[in-house]
């Protein structure tokens, strides 16, 4: 009877552990794997000023907004609140499942989409705002996009990192709170520097 309990502690331990790191790994790994992309996109959350300085580039708008990269679905479900139908993009599933869970809890549910997907993957044509907290390396492609995709009338407004080509329409907030917006005046085409 001794044997058998210490075989079956030996079985036990072994899958306990492995049962442990399995689930670490699943856990981990969609926060991990953006880090090790060509260009690295870590999740930053936005400040609570960061918020409010994105909605004070929202007023006076209208229309369908886009965040991309949503991170934990803040930008989304804040602009929800104020009325807009918002859909943020995020490769991280376990951060999309959150922030459905988030804009539910929230009762705005209903104004909000979340998926799970590569910006590069996804045309942003039929959106009139777009929210985009992006880093460096990754701005001129995604500039480039944007003004292919873009229509009449859309506002950019970009969070922690302007555009490098565009010049800015309006600009609040210092420091990591800066928000720069860009105005599409004419089809496709942006001030620049």
């Amino acid at each position: 009877e001794g044997g058998s309990r210490r075989r079956n502690w030996g079985l036990l331990v072994p899958a306990g552990v492995g049962g442990v790191l399995v689930a670490l790994y699943v856990v981990v790994t969609p926060f991990v794997t953006p880090a090790l992309r060509k260009v690295c996109l870590p999740f930053v959350p936005a400040t609570s000023t960061q918020i409010q300085n994105v909605l004070k580039m929202l007023e006076n708008r209208s229309g369908s907004l886009v965040d991309i990269g949503s991170g934990d679905g803040r930008i989304v479900i804040a602009a929800a609140k104020r009325g807009f139908r918002a859909v943020g993009y995020e490769l991280n599933p376990w951060l999309v499942w959150y922030s459905r869970y988030c804009a539910w809890r929230d009762g705005v549910h209903q104004n909000t989409k979340f998926y799970i997907s590569d910006l590069w993957k996804v045309s942003f044509s039929h959106y009139t705002n777009v929210v985009v907290f992006g880093v460096p390396q990754m701005m001129p492609q995604l500039e480039k996009k944007l003004e292919e995709e873009l229509k009449c009338n859309a506002r950019i407004i970009a969070c922690r990192f302007p555009f490098p080509c565009w010049i800015p329409n309006h600009t609040t907030g210092e420091g990591i709170d800066t928000v720069w917006a860009y105005d599409l005046k004419h089809s496709g085409e942006y001030k620049t520097k």
